[in-house]
């Protein structure tokens, strides 16, 4: 009833609206309407109330649930149900919890803060609050096990393509990093439940250090990750960048999952790849290896000339850059 109360303000815009006709509208009394806008004042909102005149919004809070984003959103599914969290574990812990009971496809599971975010390989993700975008996705796609790896670029190219749209140059170091002046910006986990022939739901994670200052990232950090206002010097809308983020993400996996065309996820890869032509270290199968990044293939790929010079074609693995993640060889 809450989020109703708030609907109608909203929909109000400057105008006030009467308590009394808020109240007609939902058919609960005035004095719940009185509750309810408290409620909605404990969550951040600046609402003035005039006698005989009524209540109207006069700010919004920095915060990332559906009716902040909803203005924004123009998808049919994704991020059509946000679970939203004021602060929590892992993002994708909770959606995979949620994947289990059977939430539907195209629920995010969205966190001010995380206290336990992983990245890939068991790695920490520093989540401070109301600072970055930490989110999961629930999907359930048709489509056979084997093209998993395609999904996490699937993730890069949606978030790098929304990152650039709001002003950035960003580049992919494949598979899963967002990369701006060389320094990690965003990056994508993602995990799977199914059977060798079958999915039964992939979580994707996506974090995005959007407006953290130089004090939230950790010393140990400095020299590899940042964020967009750290670059630009200027406070981010989270939730347009969110909202575009999930927008582009649902075009490229409705193409993907209806047709098998990943051409523009690729184009948008390729084009933005910090590794092609560059002499990387690559940590693939437990075996550490000096290459040549030559291509992303046409199936997601990262293509590479071994010293040996013969090319292999790499599905995943850990890749550094000479210069960046601590590759100085």
């Amino acid at each position: 009833m809450k989020n109703k109360v708030l609907r109608i303000l909203k929909d109000s815009g400057n105008e006030f609206i009467s308590g009394e006709k808020i109240s007609e509208d939902l058919g609960v009394t005035r004095a719940s309407i009185w509750k309810y806008i408290n409620a909605i004042k404990e969550d951040g909102y600046e609402i003035e109330a005039i006698s005989r005149k009524g209540y109207r919004i006069i700010s919004a809070p920095d915060i990332l649930t559906f009716e902040e984003i909803e203005e924004f959103l123009n998808t049919q599914q994704i991020g059509k149900n946000i679970i939203y969290c004021d602060s929590i574990g892992s993002t994708n812990s909770k959606a995979k919890e949620l994947a289990e009971a059977g939430q539907e496809h195209g629920t995010v599971v969205i966190s001010e803060e995380q206290t336990s975010g992983r990245g890939r390989l068991g790695r920490n993700w520093v989540s401070p609050k109301h600072k970055g975008i930490w989110m999961s996705i629930i999907l359930r796609p048709n489509i056979i096990t084997e093209n998993i790896a395609q999904i996490t670029l699937l993730g890069a190219a949606a978030a790098s393509k929304a990152i650039m749209e709001m002003g950035f140059k960003t580049g992919i170091k494949w598979p899963n990093d967002i990369v701006l002046n060389n320094k990690k910006v965003c990056g994508i986990l993602t995990e799977m439940s199914g059977e060798i022939d079958h999915i039964n739901y992939i979580v994707m994670g996506i974090g995005i250090n959007v407006n953290l200052e130089e004090e939230d990232v950790p010393l140990e950090l400095k020299d590899m990750a940042t964020s967009l206002k750290l670059q630009s010097g200027m406070h981010v809308n989270r939730k347009l960048l969110l909202a575009k983020v999930l927008n582009i993400f649902e075009e490229l996996y409705n193409d993907f999952v209806q047709s098998g065309d990943i051409k523009d996820i690729i184009d948008v890869c390729r084009k933005n790849s910090i590794l092609i032509g560059k002499e990387i270290q690559l940590i693939y199968r437990g075996k550490e290896t000096i290459a040549q990044a030559v291509d992303i293939s046409d199936e997601g790929e990262l293509v590479i000339k071994n010293q040996q010079g013969i090319v292999e074609y790499i599905v995943s693995g850990e890749v550094s850059i000479r210069g960046i993640y601590g590759y100085c060889k």
